[in-house]
């Protein structure tokens, strides 16, 4: 099972008492994962979809507990593909469909008695705090889905409008968050990308077991690239000094072979000695074989002055 069906599936089971949330988390579903059939003589019909028997099961219980109505329940098996199975809830009485949708602020009757939707998020259904929580997470429900922490940190919500889409990023960045939108193909995509906000998103909704594994897995790819971060900067430190150690005794082999190192002045003479004989030493170590001991400034002073020397023997040999 997938980290986003874990996610949906604990987000499921999360009891909800107060009645304007179970209202606004319906709401959500509905924008995000319902759809409205309209027929003759001003009939109309409540229908959801999901592949996620935890989801079909939170969808029939909200809409139990705040109307108690006569709920359809539908399972079809999807061969195609070898899918899961489809679960439909329905709500086919006109009249418990047209409460539903006109509770939660979708639809309302113009003089006309005709039905006007409305795409957006009224305040009156997220006028609360606990109803803002309770919102998103029916929105991540319908149409949310979140990437695998071990591979990369991405959360979503999938919607079909743009108003919708608007207001759903606009709650969610109440909480101090920075939710965008994008628009992929013909859908409205509100998304966070950073691992800590979507950390905040979960612990928002809800969702306290899929934060403490995500933060898990933050944890140790934290430490991972601590620790490779550091294995390369010693590694590369490493190679700095091998390589500045084999330019040190090329230098020191040509004044020798040059001139003699024993012409050198005493202070040079016994740093050339030293390198030639410990030639894996630092800088440090050299500093405290000489007598007396110096610093390791001092090493590389002296060390620059034969580097000088061999280039001007070198010149004068061209």
């Amino acid at each position: 099972m997938s980290f986003s069906s874990k996610t949906k599936n604990e987000l499921s089971r999360i009891p909800t008492e107060n009645n304007c949330c179970m209202l606004a988390e319906l709401a959500a579903l509905i924008r995000m994962s319902g759809s409205i059939q309209l027929s003759g003589l001003g009939r109309v019909s409540l229908k959801f979809t999901t592949e996620n028997a935890a989801i079909a099961r939170r969808i029939f219980t909200l809409i139990k507990s705040l109307y108690n109505i006569n709920v359809e329940v539908m399972v079809r098996k999807n061969k195609q593909l070898k899918k899961n199975n489809n679960y439909l809830i329905i709500v086919s009485h006109s009249k418990d469909a047209e409460k539903i949708l006109v509770d939660t602020k979708v639809i309302k009757k113009d003089n006309k008695l005709h039905y006007i939707i409305n795409y957006g998020i009224p305040d009156s259904i997220v006028h609360n705090r606990c109803c803002k929580r309770s919102y998103i997470r029916g929105a991540f429900l319908g149409g949310g889905s979140i990437s695998n922490p071990e591979k990369t940190y991405h959360l979503e919500f999938v919607t079909h409008n743009e108003q919708h889409s608007k207001d759903l990023s606009d709650v969610i960045n109440t909480f101090g968050l920075n939710s965008k939108i994008v628009l992929r193909k013909e859908s409205y995509v509100v998304y966070l990308k950073e691992g800590e906000q979507i950390v905040d998103l979960l612990n928002i909704m809800g969702a306290h077991s899929a934060l403490l594994k995500l933060e898990d897995i933050r944890i140790i790819k934290e430490v991972r690239n601590n620790v490779n971060r550091i294995v390369n900067c010693e590694t590369a430190n490493l190679e700095k000094t091998i390589n500045a150690s084999i330019r040190q005794i090329t230098n020191i082999e040509y004044i020798d072979k040059a001139m003699g190192i024993e012409h050198l002045p005493e202070n040079l003479v016994d740093i050339a000695r030293l390198r030639l004989s410990h030639r894996d030493a630092s800088l440090k170590e050299l500093g405290m074989m000489l007598n007396p001991p110096i610093g390791k400034s001092g090493v590389n002073h002296r060390l620059r002055k034969l580097e000088e020397i061999a280039e001007q023997l070198k010149e004068r040999r061209k």
